[in-house]
């Protein structure tokens, strides 16, 4: 869904990563970065209770951790960096990045239980059905509801709503666990017409 709109903003980053890639920052180094955003976005999200401000920095290190995951790519693209490794361990990070930030918001006790483990299983299957289809031939790119950019932008905008309504949060990990699931099965239906 928002698949065009990531083009659009890597295309605009296209500075930074030349800013990047100039001081000896590789896609791998960027990734890591990435990583590192999300896992201090879980760590926000799990101590809330002590500090509510960390409800406003949650989703502010997560889309930091978003930017970097956007401008590996484009570093990767712009300056010829693209590896076969490099496609293989952003990916793997990506899913890391994912997981931490929802078990974050479990262990914060932002939302139900089973909502969350609901929302982190459809999540990586979301991405598990997109890999398992492009090795079999099928793109898969903008198809289904909940692509990580649209799960990462639910996240913030409820974040920020849940400083003020904290019931935000698990009203959208509910949301996440019926499209990301959702998606799952739209993916499932396009690769079987697709194959056959």
């Amino acid at each position: 869904m928002l698949t065009k709109l990531k083009q659009r903003v890597q295309n605009g980053l296209a500075s930074t990563a030349t800013l990047f890639h100039n001081i000896g920052l590789t896609p791998n180094h960027v990734s890591v970065f990435g990583i590192i955003f999300a896992l201090l976005a879980a760590v926000a999200y799990s101590q809330w209770q002590v500090n509510h401000m960390l409800l406003i920095l949650a989703p502010v290190l997560l889309l930091i951790s978003g930017l970097f995951d956007a401008l590996d790519g484009v570093i990767a693209r712009i300056h010829k960096k693209a590896t076969t490794f490099g496609g293989f361990f952003d990916s793997v990070l990506d899913r890391y990045a994912d997981a931490v930030v929802l078990c974050g918001i479990i262990l914060g006790g932002l939302t139900d239980l089973h909502w969350g483990l609901a929302a982190l299983m459809g999540s990586m299957l979301v991405s598990y059905a997109r890999a398992r289809a492009e090795a079999a031939g099928v793109k898969m790119e903008s198809v289904g509801l909940a692509e990580r950019a649209e799960r990462i932008v639910i996240l913030v905008f409820a974040s920020l709503i849940s400083y003020f309504w904290i019931d935000a949060l698990n009203w959208s990990i509910i949301l996440l666990a019926i499209i990301t699931n959702l998606t799952v099965v739209q993916r499932a239906l396009y690769f079987r017409k697709a194959v056959n």
